[in-house]
């Protein structure tokens, strides 16, 4: 493989310090495929990471050689509507890292990147906290569409993911989580990091524990699981007027839902791309202390163990919730 060298003004050459590997890359490595774009082979996966400026190029925005940085893995335009209407992570002609079709991934010792993707990385932020910035974005970004300001929610899937919009609806002040999951280790977390109540979805009628925990309803739900099945649990969780937030990515090109329920109930639904301009913000809450991610990273591998370390995720072995991979094998931050 060719080392990566500076292409454009405001590119940016990086060290890549440490990778998180998503639910995103696992269904890349064990399906070949995420969604309906699938992958040609060779290919290169993980796009949550945390990185050190080697060099810039002269229009790089002030960032500097040593620097550190969280990088945000989608590249986008800046010239279609999308990107001039502020919905970049929507852009017609993005680029992605580790997605098909889009970018080569970032488990690589080197990655160019724009410097709009590379956010400085406060002192008191750990390049692991970093790399987690970015699910952590997700689940803000799920929270806002949402528009939840407290209130009562559900959130149906203990991963990753779903631990992040736990941790970004008790920053917004939720009073009543209620989750599931098919993990003990998992609904074990959950709790710790504030669930009100917890519930294993294959043991016991999971709505009648939701209506227990939440009597009318709840304000929102978020699927995370991606899941027909707890597709339907969310709807009907849902009191009247509630909102059903879909953000895990289901394997089949097509879901269904009970629409006469949708539809007497008036629920809104809403589907979640990423996230939008939600890194910076991750980053400075984790380094102000008002959320704490740390809890999120199970599970550290080298970068030549990356393969045990996708099946560790994979396989969900050993109560894994999120694995890094640490490609510089110096200490970290």
């Amino acid at each position: 493989m060719a080392e990566p060298r500076l292409q454009r003004d405001d590119d940016v050459l990086l060290r890549v310090d440490v990778v998180g590997v998503c639910g995103s890359d696992v269904h890349t490595y064990l399906e070949g495929r995420i969604g309906g774009a699938k992958v040609t082979y060779p290919w290169i996966l993980g796009h949550e990471c945390a990185a050190t400026v080697l060099a810039t190029g002269p229009a790089a925005g002030g960032l500097k050689a040593g620097q550190r940085v969280a990088v945000d893995p989608l590249i986008p335009c800046n010239r279609c509507d999308q990107c001039l209407a502020g919905r970049k992570h929507t852009c017609r002609n993005q680029k992605f890292l580790a997605s098909p079709g889009g970018a080569p991934g970032a488990l690589v010792e080197r990655l160019v990147m724009p410097a709009e993707c590379c956010y400085p990385i406060p002192d008191s932020v750990t390049a692991v906290q970093a790399a987690l910035a970015e699910p952590l974005s997700i689940g803000l970004h799920a929270r806002n569409l949402a528009a939840l300001r407290g209130g009562t929610a559900a959130i149906l899937g203990s991963g990753p993911i779903g631990l992040c919009v736990l941790l970004a609806l008790k920053e917004a002040g939720a009073t009543r989580v209620f989750m599931t999951d098919l993990i003990d280790s998992r609904l074990e977390l959950a709790r710790r990091l504030g669930a009100e109540r917890t519930h294993r979805g294959d043991r016991g009628d999971v709505l009648a524990a939701a209506e227990k925990a939440v009597p009318l309803g709840m304000d929102a739900v978020f699927e995370c699981a991606g899941k027909q099945e707890t597709i339907d649990q969310g709807v009907a969780m849902l009191a009247p007027g509630g909102t059903l937030v879909l953000v895990g990515i289901p394997a089949e090109d097509r879901i269904s839902l009970d629409i006469h329920v949708a539809r007497r109930r008036e629920l809104a639904i809403q589907n979640v791309r990423r996230q939008n301009l939600c890194l910076a913000p991750a980053l400075e809450l984790v380094a102000k202390g008002k959320i704490c991610v740390d809890p999120l990273a199970t599970h550290h591998f080298d970068l030549d163990e990356a393969p045990r370390a996708f099946q560790t995720v994979a396989e969900y072995r050993d109560g894994v919730v999120k694995a890094m991979i640490h490609v510089t094998k110096q200490k970290l931050h």
